[in-house]
C-alpha cells in the first residue's frame, strides 16, 4: 500500500493489517415486520415507502450481495425488513419508556427484530408489535449514562492506549476494548463509572489517524487526500460533509480532478470527527454518492439505521463495501484524542477514505472517521453519524427528493414540524394542532411531514 501525507498532527498510516486507523492519508424469506393493529398508521404509506426502498441503487445492491453474500432478492427483503423494523422499534421505545434497553435486527435477511426491556410485564406487549423480546438487567438509560460517564473521565485523563468502547444492547454491557485490559481496568474504577455495566477485554487494533460534489468522490488538502461524505446546502452555500481531522477551519480544498473547489468552515476533532467544507461556485452539490463503477447512488434522507442492519461505504480510496451495523455510541481513543459517538461497523476501509459517505439502503447514515485492517483481508471501521453533524453546522442534506429550494435548518426551540430540521427520537412537535413524537432520527425532507409518514412520527 502506497503512503499518502497529511496534515501534520492529525494524520498517520496503516502499518500493519489490524491497525486500527482513522481512514484518511499525512437464508430463507422472511416476512416484514410491522406494527401491531393498535399502532397509528397513515394507510398508503409503510416504512420501505417512507425510506425509498425501492429506489434504492442497483450499485447498492451488487455490493451487498458481494460483501454480505445475498442474492438479489434477499438483499431487497433485507432492506424492507430493516425499514419496517427501524418504526417498530421506535415504537416500542416510546412504549416501554424507561424500561427501554435497546433493539437490533438479525438473520440474513434482517427478518428478526429483537427488543430488549428491564420489565418483565411488558414482554408480551414487545411480541405483540411482531418483535422478539428479552429481559435484560439494565435499561438503554443506564448504559448510556456509564458510558457517558467514561466519556468525561477521557477528557480529563489519558485513556488506554488503543482502547474504544460503546453501549452493546445485544450484551447489554457497555464493552471496553483495549490493547492493556489492566490499564482500561483502572482507568473505569478512576472514572467513577458502575463497573457492573462494564465489559473489559482485548484487542489486537491500533488507532490511527489514516489520510489519504458527490459523495465518495476524492479532494485534496495540501499533501492529502480524503474523501466527501454527503452534498449540503446552508442557505444558498454549497458544500459538503466530511471527517474533521481531514483538516481545520479554513483549510483549502482540491477536487478529485485537482480544481480549487472551497475551504473549511468548522472542524472539530477529537471529541467529535465532524466538519464542513464551502464549495466555490464551479461546484454543485447533488444527491448522490459516488457507487461501484462510479454510478451514481441516490440519498433520500438520514434514517438512523439499526444495529445489525446493512451498511455500505464509499471511498476514494477503495470505492463500494458493504457490511453490517455493529454498535452505535462508541468511544474511540486515537493518538490525537478520544472521539465520542461513533458507530461501530464491519465495513473495510483504507487510506484516503477517511470522510467518506456510509448508507444503508438510500438513507445516510455518517462518514467515516477510522477503522483497522483492510480491503483485502477485512476489517472494522468507525462513522461519525451524519444527522449530529448536519444540526451542529446547521447544514441541510441534499436529497433526491428535496424540492428546488434549500428550506434550511429551523430555528432552535421550534417545536412546529419544519423541513430541514433534524429531530431525535423521542422528539415532540405539531404539525396541523396535532402533536407527534419522532420514532427514529432523520433530518426532515418535504413530503416527510408527521401526519404522512407513521414510520417516523406518531400521535400522541
Amino acid at each position: 500500500m502506497r503512503h499518502r501525507h497529511a496534515r501534520a498532527g492529525a494524520c498517520a498510516v496503516i502499518t500493519a493489517v489490524g491497525a486500527l486507523v482513522l481512514t484518511a492519508l499525512p437464508g430463507s424469506a422472511a416476512a416484514q415486520i410491522r406494527p401491531d393493529s393498535t399502532t397509528p398508521q397513515a394507510p398508503h404509506r409503510s416504512a420501505a415507502e417512507t425510506l425509498s426502498v425501492g429506489a434504492t441503487s442497483d450499485a447498492v445492491y451488487r455490493a451487498m450481495q458481494r460483501d454480505l453474500g445475498l442474492n438479489r432478492a434477499q438483499a431487497e427483503r433485507r432492506l424492507a425488513n430493516e425499514a419496517e423494523a427501524g418504526a417498530v422499534a421506535g415504537h416500542l421505545k416510546n412504549a416501554l419508556g424507561t424500561s427501554f434497553a435497546g433493539a437490533w435486527v438479525s438473520g440474513p435477511e434482517s427478518g428478526t427484530l429483537t427488543v430488549a426491556t428491564t420489565d418483565t410485564a411488558r414482554l408480551a406487549a414487545v411480541r405483540a408489535a411482531g418483535a422478539r423480546a428479552v429481559h435484560a438487567s439494565h435499561s438503554l438509560a443506564q448504559l448510556d449514562a456509564a458510558k457517558a460517564t467514561l466519556d468525561r473521565a477521557a477528557q480529563h485523563r489519558t485513556a488506554p492506549e488503543a482502547s474504544s468502547w460503546a453501549v452493546d444492547v445485544r450484551t447489554n454491557t457497555v464493552q471496553l476494548r483495549a490493547a492493556d485490559p489492566a490499564a482500561a481496568r483502572t482507568f473505569v474504577a478512576a472514572s467513577g463509572a458502575d463497573r457492573s455495566l462494564i465489559s473489559v477485554g482485548a484487542t489486537a487494533e491500533r488507532p490511527r489517524p489514516l489520510y489519504d460534489l458527490r459523495g465518495g468522490d476524492a479532494y485534496y488538502m495540501g499533501g492529502g487526500r480524503c474523501s466527501v461524505g454527503f452534498p449540503i446546502t446552508r442557505g444558498s452555500q454549497q458544500g459538503f460533509a466530511t471527517a474533521g481531522h481531514c483538516g481545520r477551519a479554513g483549510t483549502s480544498t482540491t477536487g478529485y480532478n485537482q480544481v480549487a473547489q472551497g475551504s473549511f468552515q468548522a472542524s472539530t476533532f477529537p471529541g467529535r470527527d465532524t466538519a464542513w467544507v464551502a464549495t466555490n461556485s464551479n461546484w454543485t452539490s447533488t444527491p448522490y454518492v459516488k457507487g461501484q463503477g462510479g454510478q451514481n447512488v441516490r440519498v433520500a434522507g438520514s434514517t438512523q439505521a439499526a444495529v445489525g442492519a446493512s451498511i455500505c461505504r464509499s471511498g476514494s480510496t477503495t470505492g463500494w463495501h458493504c457490511g453490517t451495523i455493529q454498535q452505535h455510541n462508541t468511544s474511540v481513543t486515537y493518538p490525537q484524542g478520544t472521539v465520542s459517538g461513533v458507530t461501530r461497523t464491519s465495513v473495510c476501509a483504507e487510506p484516503g477514505d477517511s470522510g467518506g459517505s456510509f448508507i444503508s439502503g438510500s438513507q445516510a447514515q455518517g462518514v467515516t472517521s477510522g477503522g483497522s485492517g483492510n480491503c483485502s483481508s477485512g476489517g472494522t471501521t468507525f462513522y461519525q453519524p451524519i444527522n449530529p453533524l448536519l444540526q451542529g453546522y446547521g447544514l441541510t442534506l441534499k436529497t433526491g427528493t428535496s424540492g428546488s429550494e434549500d428550506p434550511g435548518p429551523s430555528e432552535p426551540g421550534e417545536t412546529t414540524w419544519a423541513a430541514g430540521t433534524v429531530y431525535e427520537a423521542g422528539a415532540q412537535v405539531t404539525y396541523d394542532g396535532i402533536t407527534y413524537r419522532c420514532l427514529q432520527g432523520h433530518q426532515a425532507q418535504p413530503g416527510w411531514e408527521p401526519a404522512n409518514t407513521p414510520s417516523l412520527w406518531e400521535q400522541v
